[in-house]
């Protein structure tokens, strides 16, 4: 199987897998004071500095969570409590779940939210919690978080990022940029699932109130023990080098090709991530889509959720402005940090079958069902 299906997920990196086993031969608890136990607080320590380092921030300001959900449950819960809360349009439900009650910020055609109409909301709503994604997880489109943490320092309000797909893909140091907070996730770099941490600046540290309570791990910010090998693996992970400029070269290629069959990427108007392409066929139904590249043993991801058997445009690519049915005809290529030098060629031969086959059915008359 080629698989490019990164940003649901990154394959486990060597280094990150042995830091894991290594994590999982210590015997203590982190918060027992016995010398088994202070073992493995120096590999929990020793992770967190180690992440403070990659991402440009103080140890004791950044919370090991299960995952980038918690983490950004937590940003909200503690630096949104009592304000409004304005998202993207294009956040990830992640974002949206935490703050049902929040206002959407609506995004151009390219996928990046409007500096005026933020300006605008930010005026409307003083003192408001801002959540933007570094990187959309569909299209990749990379907002301008430098430009959205001048605006909320203008008006007096918290910027929140959500770092998931951004995060060991590009350089970035969203704390220096003047953000409240950001959310990682190591299975987004090539770690293990079941870790994640939410960093945060220092001056917001007193505001950092649990929402899973226990026994005052993470100097009470959330209770329950670490998952050791999850976190060391996590560490070990977004210590690796992302080779980013051979990624985007076989992203381009790939772009480039599809286009000539028809396929429209979205999201191109804008700066995006390396790994990350989100292709439109018109005429011929994500699933379908993902089955075909699926059989051809080509592992790709929907720009559309399917539920219960019927196929829901997306939410991203709907705020962008895609019309029905274009928002449902939308695959994600997002190639993974071992991606093979062939990469490029072996979808592409691929896709020109898959597309060859549609387009000639759709000559013949041939029509999906509805």
């Amino acid at each position: 199987m080629l698989y490019l299906d990164a940003n649901a997920t990154e394959p486990l990196r060597p280094a990150a897998r042995e830091a894991a086993l290594r994590a999982m031969d210590a015997l203590g608890n982190p918060s027992s004071i016995h010398q088994a136990g202070r073992a493995a607080r120096r590999i929990l320590e020793d992770a967190r500095e180690l992440l403070a380092n990659r991402f440009n921030a103080r140890p004791q300001d950044i919370v090991f969570c299960s995952g980038a959900t918690e983490a950004n449950a937590l940003a909200i819960h503690a630096l949104g409590a009592g304000r409004p809360i304005l998202f993207g349009a294009t956040e990830h439900d992640a974002i949206r779940a935490a703050a049902p009650a929040g206002i959407e910020i609506p995004v151009l055609p390219s996928g990046l939210v409007d500096p005026a109409v933020l300006e605008g909301l930010l005026k409307q709503n003083p003192g408001a919690l801002v959540c933007l994604m570094a990187a959309n997880n569909e299209t990749g489109v990379l907002h301008d978080i430098a430009a959205g943490a001048r605006l909320c320092a203008a008006h007096g309000a918290r910027l929140h990022v959500d770092a998931v797909q951004a995060a060991g893909r590009c350089p970035a140091d969203w704390l220096g940029l003047g953000a409240a907070s950001f959310a990682i996730s190591g299975h987004k770099a090539g770690g293990p699932m079941g870790a994640g941490a939410l960093f945060f600046a220092p001056e917001h540290a007193e505001r950092i109130s649990p929402v899973q309570k226990g026994g005052g791990q993470e100097r009470g910010w959330r209770g329950g023990t670490p998952p050791l090998p999850a976190i060391a693996g996590m560490a070990a992970a977004f210590e690796a080098v992302y080779n980013s400029a051979a990624i985007a070269t076989q992203r381009d290629e790939i772009e480039a090709f599809c286009a000539g069959l028809g396929a429209m990427a979205l999201g191109q108007d804008a700066p995006r991530l390396p790994n990350t392409l989100c292709l439109a066929l018109p005429g011929v139904r994500a699933d379908t889509q993902l089955i075909a590249l699926d059989m051809a043993g080509i592992a790709v991801s929907a720009g559309a959720a399917c539920s219960s058997g019927k196929l829901a445009a997306s939410h991203v690519l709907t705020a962008m402005g895609c019309a029905s049915p274009r928002a449902s005809q939308a695959i994600r290529v997002s190639l993974p940090w071992n991606a093979p030098e062939n990469a490029a060629q072996i979808f592409t031969h691929a896709y020109h079958a898959m597309a060859s086959r549609a387009l000639r059915d759709q000559k013949l008359g041939v029509t999906e069902a509805a």
